[in-house]
Parts: C-alpha cells; structure tokens; sequence
C-alpha cells in the first residue's frame, strides 16, 4: 500500500473512533428497547481464527458501551460470550473461531434485562480466490474468479504498489456470477515493480431483529496476493 493511502486510512480509522463513545454504562440502568445493537465479525484468509465482536450502545450508535447484567446476557449459538472492555472501544463481548469451521449459518442471541430476547441469523463463507496469479504480469486485462459469493455481493478491490505518488485501486466492485475484472486502465495506473492485491468481501446491513433503536451488522473477510508488474 503507497504511503499515502495509509496515511488516509490510518486518520479515517482514529475519526471514525474517536467519534463512538468509550464510556461504559450497565444494561440494568437504561430502557432495554433503547439499547442500539452494534455487531461486526471480520477475518482474513491466512490466520486461522475470525473474530466476532459484539457491542451494545445506549444513546445510538456511537452512544456509551453497555454491560449485561443478568438476567441480561449475550450468545453466540448458545455459547455464553464473557465482556470484556479497553480505554479506546469501552464493553464488548467478543469471541474467536476457527475459519475453517465457521462457515454455515449461525445465531446471535440477546436476551435484556427483562429476559426478552433477540436473535440475529447471519450466514459466514469465506472469500476464496480460484484463479491462480503467476509471479509476473504484464499490463493485460486479468479476470479473477472466486468462491464464497451466493448471488451478487460487494468486494472491495485494492491494487497498490511501492511508489509514494501512485494512487492506486480501491474502489467497491459489484461481483456478479462469481468474476471480478482487473482492467488494462487499472494496471496502467500503477507503477512497473512489486504489486499487492487485495480482495475484501464487505457485507453491512440493519439488524434484523432489533430493539425500537435498531443496530447494525458487518462482515468482512479478506484475502491478499502479490506478483511482480511489467510492460
């Protein structure tokens, strides 16, 4: 990645945190149909563990972190998840699993205060990349195609390489019968020498089955290749 796209994701980063409130308040204290559900679950191919973490907000969504007190209580397949808490996120529950024993279907239970509950359903496959990318590529049109899209979904696609003038790629791609297409005007926007790709398949979306105060749900998983550019 070229320096100044760090520079612009790293300053995004700290505004979009220091933007959500660190405080940490109890569930027991706030009406539970005003408790915002704030869920994210990210992993990257090469490690073996995705990580799902989860956050419960009063005042919206960058409003004060809360704690379960029971009966109050979060799960994960019927797995209890322990809270946990750092000075810069304030409370979360959070849990890691095995990739490669992560894929199907699985339910996020929240149960209030007042032992009403909350279940989320979401589905987790992996992003895999089928097409095979050869040490050295010359400056051609590549289609790339992937496993682990059901219909049409978003990958965000990043191509950066060492020079600290060069833009880049990184743009949102629709993916549509499991293809991505890497054009001959992509790669002439990057300079000749080592190249990274990136693949990111980002899902976000509204809690299905929320509070009066709704919430949201992320996954993104991502994938990383190299080869060497030339004319």
């Amino acid at each position: 990645m070229n320096r100044l796209l760090f520079l612009l994701l790293t300053f995004s980063f700290l505004i979009f945190n220091s933007c959500n409130s660190n405080e940490i308040g109890s569930s027991k204290d706030v009406n539970p149909e005003a408790i915002y559900f704030d869920y994210k679950i990210w992993g990257d191919e090469g490690n073996d563990n995705l990580t799902v973490r989860l956050q419960y907000r009063f005042g919206g969504k960058n409003g004060t972190t809360l704690t379960m007190e029971k009966p109050a209580r979060v799960e994960l397949d019927d797995e209890l998840l322990p809270v946990d808490s750092t000075k810069m996120t304030g409370a979360f529950y959070e849990i890691h699993k095995p990739i490669n024993k992560f894929n199907g279907e699985h339910t996020i239970t929240f149960t209030d205060f007042n032992e009403k509950q909350y279940r989320e359903k979401f589905r987790f496959q992996p992003l895999q990349l089928k097409t095979g990318l050869p040490d050295t590529l010359k400056r051609e049109k590549m289609l790339l195609e992937v496993d682990g899209l059901d219909g049409e979904h978003f990958v965000r696609v990043i191509l950066s390489d060492t020079s600290f003038t060069s833009e880049g790629i990184n743009r949102v791609d629709t993916i549509k019968n499991g293809q991505i297409i890497i054009t001959e005007e992509d790669l002439g926007r990057l300079v000749n020498g080592p190249i990274q790709l990136e693949l990111i398949k980002e899902e976000e979306r509204l809690v299905k089955n929320g509070t009066r105060e709704g919430g949201k749900f992320s996954i993104s998983y991502g994938l990383k290749r190299e080869f060497f550019l030339k004319d």
